[in-house]
Protein backbone atom coordinates (compact mmCIF):
# COMPACT_ATOMS: atom_id res chain seq x y z
CA UNK A 1 0.00 0.00 0.00
CA UNK A 2 1.66 3.30 -0.69
CA UNK A 3 1.95 6.00 2.32
CA UNK A 4 1.54 8.77 -0.73
CA UNK A 5 -0.96 7.52 -3.65
CA UNK A 6 -1.02 8.27 -7.07
CA UNK A 7 -2.65 11.00 -8.57
CA UNK A 8 -4.73 11.36 -11.87
CA UNK A 9 -4.43 13.93 -14.12
CA UNK A 10 -7.78 14.97 -12.75
CA UNK A 11 -7.34 14.65 -9.15
CA UNK A 12 -3.26 16.42 -9.04
CA UNK A 13 -2.75 19.70 -8.06
CA UNK A 14 -3.96 22.51 -10.52
CA UNK A 15 -0.02 23.52 -9.97
CA UNK A 16 1.41 19.75 -11.24
CA UNK A 17 -0.68 19.05 -13.88
CA UNK A 18 0.94 20.84 -16.70
CA UNK A 19 4.10 19.25 -15.49
CA UNK A 20 2.27 15.26 -15.62
CA UNK A 21 0.54 15.99 -18.63
CA UNK A 22 3.81 16.67 -20.13
CA UNK A 23 5.57 13.48 -18.46
CA UNK A 24 2.45 11.35 -20.05
CA UNK A 25 3.70 12.48 -23.32
CA UNK A 26 7.23 11.72 -22.86
CA UNK A 27 6.29 7.90 -21.15
CA UNK A 28 2.92 7.24 -22.68
CA UNK A 29 0.79 7.17 -19.58
CA UNK A 30 0.68 8.68 -16.27
CA UNK A 31 3.24 6.74 -14.27
CA UNK A 32 2.40 6.36 -10.65
CA UNK A 33 6.13 7.25 -9.67
CA UNK A 34 4.70 10.93 -11.31
CA UNK A 35 1.57 10.52 -10.07
CA UNK A 36 2.64 10.10 -6.47
CA UNK A 37 5.07 13.37 -6.76
CA UNK A 38 2.89 15.45 -7.48
CA UNK A 39 0.97 15.40 -4.25
CA UNK A 40 3.84 18.36 -3.57
CA UNK A 41 4.35 20.97 -6.00
CA UNK A 42 8.16 21.39 -5.26
CA UNK A 43 8.80 17.59 -5.83
CA UNK A 44 7.62 17.35 -9.29
CA UNK A 45 9.13 20.40 -10.47
CA UNK A 46 12.63 19.59 -9.03
CA UNK A 47 12.31 16.41 -11.13
CA UNK A 48 10.95 18.27 -14.29
CA UNK A 49 14.05 20.12 -13.87
CA UNK A 50 16.18 18.08 -13.81
CA UNK A 51 15.29 16.19 -16.51
CA UNK A 52 15.25 19.63 -18.54
CA UNK A 53 18.51 20.28 -17.98
CA UNK A 54 20.29 17.22 -18.96
CA UNK A 55 17.43 17.37 -22.16
CA UNK A 56 19.06 20.78 -22.54
CA UNK A 57 22.68 19.97 -21.80
CA UNK A 58 23.29 16.46 -21.63
CA UNK A 59 25.54 14.91 -24.62
CA UNK A 60 24.68 11.16 -23.56
CA UNK A 61 22.67 9.14 -26.50
CA UNK A 62 20.04 7.25 -24.97
CA UNK A 63 21.84 4.16 -24.70
CA UNK A 64 24.05 5.18 -22.16
CA UNK A 65 21.42 7.45 -20.24
CA UNK A 66 19.91 4.28 -19.70
CA UNK A 67 22.45 1.84 -18.76
CA UNK A 68 23.65 4.55 -15.85
CA UNK A 69 19.77 4.54 -14.62
CA UNK A 70 20.05 0.41 -14.65
CA UNK A 71 22.87 0.24 -12.67
CA UNK A 72 22.02 2.76 -10.26
CA UNK A 73 18.90 0.98 -9.69
CA UNK A 74 20.60 -2.02 -9.40
CA UNK A 75 23.14 -0.38 -6.37
CA UNK A 76 20.12 1.20 -4.75
CA UNK A 77 17.73 -1.66 -4.82
CA UNK A 78 14.87 0.03 -6.34
CA UNK A 79 13.37 -2.32 -8.38
CA UNK A 80 10.98 0.35 -9.51
CA UNK A 81 13.84 2.14 -11.57
CA UNK A 82 14.89 -1.25 -12.44
CA UNK A 83 11.77 -2.17 -14.04
CA UNK A 84 10.94 1.01 -15.96
CA UNK A 85 14.56 1.30 -17.10
CA UNK A 86 14.36 -2.13 -18.66
CA UNK A 87 11.62 -1.41 -20.74
CA UNK A 88 13.75 2.06 -21.71
CA UNK A 89 16.49 0.25 -22.37
CA UNK A 90 15.19 -1.85 -24.55
CA UNK A 91 13.81 1.38 -26.68
CA UNK A 92 17.52 2.61 -26.42
CA UNK A 93 18.73 -0.41 -28.36
CA UNK A 94 20.09 -1.97 -25.02
CA UNK A 95 19.67 -5.96 -25.07
CA UNK A 96 18.17 -8.01 -22.75
CA UNK A 97 20.91 -9.63 -21.70
CA UNK A 98 23.26 -6.55 -21.48
CA UNK A 99 20.61 -5.25 -19.19
CA UNK A 100 20.96 -8.13 -16.78
CA UNK A 101 24.50 -7.43 -17.00
CA UNK A 102 24.54 -3.65 -16.48
CA UNK A 103 21.90 -4.76 -13.31
CA UNK A 104 24.17 -7.49 -11.95
CA UNK A 105 27.41 -5.49 -12.45
CA UNK A 106 28.93 -7.65 -14.81
CA UNK A 107 30.62 -6.54 -17.80
CA UNK A 108 29.48 -5.76 -21.05
CA UNK A 109 30.26 -5.53 -24.46
CA UNK A 110 31.20 -2.09 -24.52
CA UNK A 111 34.50 -1.91 -22.54
CA UNK A 112 34.21 2.11 -22.24
CA UNK A 113 30.71 2.40 -21.35
CA UNK A 114 31.82 -0.51 -18.21
CA UNK A 115 33.66 1.80 -17.41
CA UNK A 116 31.41 4.65 -17.16
CA UNK A 117 29.02 2.72 -15.29
CA UNK A 118 31.62 1.78 -12.64
CA UNK A 119 32.07 5.45 -11.26
CA UNK A 120 28.21 5.70 -11.37
CA UNK A 121 28.08 1.92 -9.22
CA UNK A 122 31.00 3.64 -6.36
CA UNK A 123 28.81 7.28 -6.84
CA UNK A 124 26.12 5.34 -5.98
CA UNK A 125 27.52 3.27 -3.16
CA UNK A 126 29.41 5.13 -1.55
CA UNK A 127 27.62 8.63 -0.90
CA UNK A 128 29.42 9.98 -3.96
CA UNK A 129 32.80 9.05 -3.48
CA UNK A 130 34.48 7.46 -6.55
CA UNK A 131 38.38 5.80 -5.83
CA UNK A 132 40.84 7.18 -7.94
CA UNK A 133 41.25 4.18 -10.38
CA UNK A 134 37.61 4.11 -10.87
CA UNK A 135 38.15 7.35 -12.03
CA UNK A 136 40.70 7.02 -13.84
CA UNK A 137 39.90 3.61 -15.64
CA UNK A 138 37.15 5.95 -17.14
CA UNK A 139 39.54 8.65 -18.26
CA UNK A 140 42.31 5.86 -20.10
CA UNK A 141 39.02 4.74 -22.02
CA UNK A 142 38.30 7.80 -23.47
CA UNK A 143 35.61 9.85 -21.09
CA UNK A 144 36.26 13.63 -20.25
CA UNK A 145 36.03 15.53 -16.81
CA UNK A 146 33.15 17.13 -18.66
CA UNK A 147 31.34 13.87 -19.29
CA UNK A 148 32.18 12.38 -16.09
CA UNK A 149 30.80 15.47 -13.93
CA UNK A 150 27.63 14.85 -16.61
CA UNK A 151 27.25 11.06 -15.19
CA UNK A 152 27.05 12.44 -11.92
CA UNK A 153 24.53 14.29 -12.73
CA UNK A 154 22.21 11.38 -14.20
CA UNK A 155 22.77 9.62 -11.15
CA UNK A 156 21.35 12.27 -8.98
CA UNK A 157 18.67 12.45 -11.00
CA UNK A 158 17.90 8.80 -11.14
CA UNK A 159 18.51 8.36 -7.05
CA UNK A 160 15.98 11.73 -6.92
CA UNK A 161 13.15 9.03 -8.33
CA UNK A 162 14.11 7.12 -5.53
CA UNK A 163 10.97 9.39 -3.97
CA UNK A 164 8.95 5.93 -4.60
CA UNK A 165 10.88 4.21 -1.51
CA UNK A 166 10.11 7.13 0.13
CA UNK A 167 6.28 7.06 -1.12
CA UNK A 168 5.82 3.53 -1.13
CA UNK A 169 4.97 3.75 -4.81
CA UNK A 170 2.97 0.51 -6.13
CA UNK A 171 4.96 -0.85 -9.52
CA UNK A 172 2.81 -0.07 -12.43
CA UNK A 173 4.98 -1.53 -15.05
CA UNK A 174 5.95 -4.88 -16.23
CA UNK A 175 8.22 -5.85 -13.21
CA UNK A 176 12.69 -6.29 -14.60
CA UNK A 177 13.51 -9.98 -14.98
CA UNK A 178 15.03 -11.36 -12.24
CA UNK A 179 18.88 -11.42 -12.16
CA UNK A 180 20.58 -15.04 -11.93
CA UNK A 181 22.87 -15.92 -8.57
Amino acid sequence: MPRIPAHSLDSAPEATRPTLEALQRKTGKLLNIHAGMAHAPVVVAVYAGMQAALAEHGTFDARTREAIALAVGAVDGCSYCQSAHTLSGKAAGLSAGDMIDIRAGRPVVDARLDTLLGVAREAVGDTGYVQEPTWQAALDAGWTDVQLAEAFAHVAVNLYTNFNHYAGTELDVPQAPPLAG
